[in-house]
């Protein structure tokens, strides 16, 4: 946030929705301060297609990254900020391939918005006497004060995607999704399985994560979290999360492909 890389990032999505033909692209700013006093505007980017629809979808993803690396193993580097191709640019890339092939596929009768969403990474640092959960996901708690909805077109589900590039990433059932979103649970593991990829998302409990999605549900939108939270290795996060080998060489193009696959048949077979 506030580099210049973050400006050329929100220009790179806004210009690939428009190319992908979305109806209408939008930008939210808002003023927001992390926890360390410093002061930002977040930038929440909203693409819609189809929207005169009233069976509605949201889809989204935060496309900022960690502007430090504090759990990186090596101590000189936790001051650094991080890549982020996993935790952040994975869920965009996601996002960004479902608006390439369903932009202009979609039948009149349902309608997509796509939130990339900005601010979410710049929660308290691994070990701090004030891990305070309202320090994350700044830019989800501004866009649901605004959120551009009636009660009639507000989207019936939301599916937010975060850490998706993992190589033999699993995804489980993330536990605040299935407290606040059992239903739509159900029906995106569902949807994996009839589509061969059961491995790919067990269906069993993961970890309990703070995330864009706890706001999206407190808004009244059903959300659910695709996110690696049982890593074999870890028992949570990838192990490059919040560290320096969080970058390209450590995304596997097949997992991000299941997932974008499972969203699309979800989108499909609303």
């Amino acid at each position: 946030p506030g580099s210049d890389a973050h400006r050329l990032c929100r220009e790179l999505i806004e210009s690939r929705l428009h190319a992908y033909g979305a109806d209408t692209v939008m930008v939210q700013q808002a003023p927001v301060t992390t926890f360390d006093g410093t002061r930002h505007t977040a930038y929440n980017i909203l693409g819609r297609f189809n929207p005169g629809a009233t069976r509605r979808v949201l889809l989204l993803a935060h496309y900022d990254t960690r502007p430090w690396a504090d759990r990186d193993p090596d101590e000189a580097n936790r001051s650094k900020p991080i890549d982020g191709a996993n935790d952040g640019a994975s869920g965009v890339a996601a996002l960004l391939e479902t608006a390439r092939v369903a932009g202009h596929r979609l039948p009149d009768s349902i309608g997509v918005d796509l939130l990339f969403v900005d601010m979410e990474d710049s929660g308290t640092p691994s070990g701090s006497d004030d891990d305070s959960e309202d320090s994350w996901a700044l830019g989800a708690q501004e866009w649901v004060k605004a959120m551009p909805y009636t009660d009639e077109n507000r989207p019936r589900y939301a599916i937010l995607l975060d850490m998706v590039g993992g190589k033999d990433a699993r995804f489980h059932r993330e536990y605040f999704s299935d407290r606040d979103a059992r239903a739509v649970v159900d029906r995106v593991w569902s949807i994996a399985r009839m589509s061969g990829l059961a491995e790919r998302f067990p269906n069993a409990q993961g970890g309990a994560i703070v995330d864009d999605h706890l706001h999206i549900n407190g808004a009244g939108i059903p959300c659910v979290d695709i996110i690696e939270s049982a890593n074999p290795t870890t028992g949570s996060f990838n192990p490059t999360w919040h560290t320096m080998a969080d970058n390209a060489s450590n995304i596997d193009r097949r997992t991000l492909r299941d997932v974008t696959q499972v969203v699309l048949n979800t989108l499909y077979n609303y």
